[in-house]
């Protein structure tokens, strides 16, 4: 408390002095043009990570940046919507989960704490999509891996479930609302944000409207895949497989021969059980070399999750012979 009472002391006699004129306006009210909804965690703070000075955020904090679907809760989420929508004109709106996100690590173990923390129980229930989506499709991980992708998962629902609201739909219908997916990755600072086009988690200056525009940002030198939203920490992974390789140039001229061999599967549909059967031995020797190559495993998942279906198709014309 000391330590609070103190930064009260500076605040009014540091910030207060030179920041008198912003004040002076928002005494007369308040036009945030973002409602950010993120998670209660004391590591995240939205003005420090978007740089945005008071009165630019409106933001809704709770365990897990959860959006209860609309009707299932009388807290006070939906109200703040409808409010941010209707009464301030808000038309951009944030979810923003995080990495080592203790509400998702509940989520993970959930029928533990219906007798030793009940309300957090009840309050993570409204995230049972979450965890049974992560259940059913994603058993084989655990650990790390698992948090990040009930994380990134997690973030997907919460939109869906905005979109439930009438305010929200009616916005949508007319075109005036946009709704952004983020992860923040307290770690390293970096912030990623959902593509629906790719189904990645992508840099956030490639969705801005003059990103075509290279000069802008010289320094992005993110690169995208078509990979699940677990896919959402490529950067991370590229840099510690360039890391882990002794060759780094050569390594990673060999990640893109494959690469490009991969896309090529995915594009030439086979005509036969033959050329099926072709394409399932290239398909396996392309992934024994991705791995050999250190391509990084959230890549590889991705080229993974795109082959699911095309393997189906042909295995079924295998089969049909």
């Amino acid at each position: 408390m000391k330590k609070l009472i103190s930064g009260l002391d500076k605040f009014r006699h540091t910030y207060v002095p030179t920041h008198q004129q912003l004040l002076a306006q928002l005494s007369h009210g308040q036009k945030p043009r973002v409602l950010f909804i993120t998670c209660s965690d004391s590591r995240i703070d939205p003005n420090l990570i978007t740089q945005t000075d008071v009165g630019e955020l409106f933001v809704i904090r709770n365990a897990g940046n959860i959006i209860p679907p609309y009707g299932a809760a009388n807290g006070g989420e939906g109200g703040t919507i409808e409010y941010a929508i209707h009464a301030l004109g808000i038309e951009q709106i944030v979810v923003c989960g995080h990495s080592h996100c203790g509400a998702m690590k509940g989520l993970l173990k959930l029928n533990e704490l219906q007798a030793e923390m009940p309300l957090v129980y009840d309050w993570l229930k409204h995230a049972e999509s979450t965890r049974r989506l992560v259940k059913e499709n994603y058993s084989n991980y655990q650990g790390e891996e698992l948090m990040e992708i009930m994380v990134a998962e997690n973030v997907l629902i919460q939109i869906n479930n905005l979109k439930t609201y009438p305010v929200v739909q009616a916005k949508l219908h007319q075109g005036k609302l946009q709704i952004y997916g983020w992860i923040y990755h307290i770690e390293t600072g970096e912030v990623l944000a959902y593509d629906p086009e790719t189904h990645t988690y992508v840099s956030p200056q490639s969705q801005l409207p003059d990103y075509r525009n290279k000069s802008l940002f010289p320094n992005n030198k993110f690169q995208s895949t078509n990979a699940p939203p677990v896919a959402c920490e490529l950067l991370k992974s590229k840099k510690q497989s360039s890391q882990s390789n002794g060759d780094g140039w050569l390594n990673l001229q060999s990640i893109e021969q494959i690469r490009e061999e991969l896309e090529g599967l995915l594009a030439n549909t086979p005509r036969s059980s033959t050329d099926a059967a072709q394409a399932m031995r290239s398909l396996e020797e392309l992934f024994n070399e991705a791995r050999q190559s250190g391509m990084s495993s959230n890549e590889l998942r991705g080229f993974h999750y795109r082959f699911s279906e095309p393997i189906q198709v042909w295995a079924r014309k295998i089969h049909s012979r």
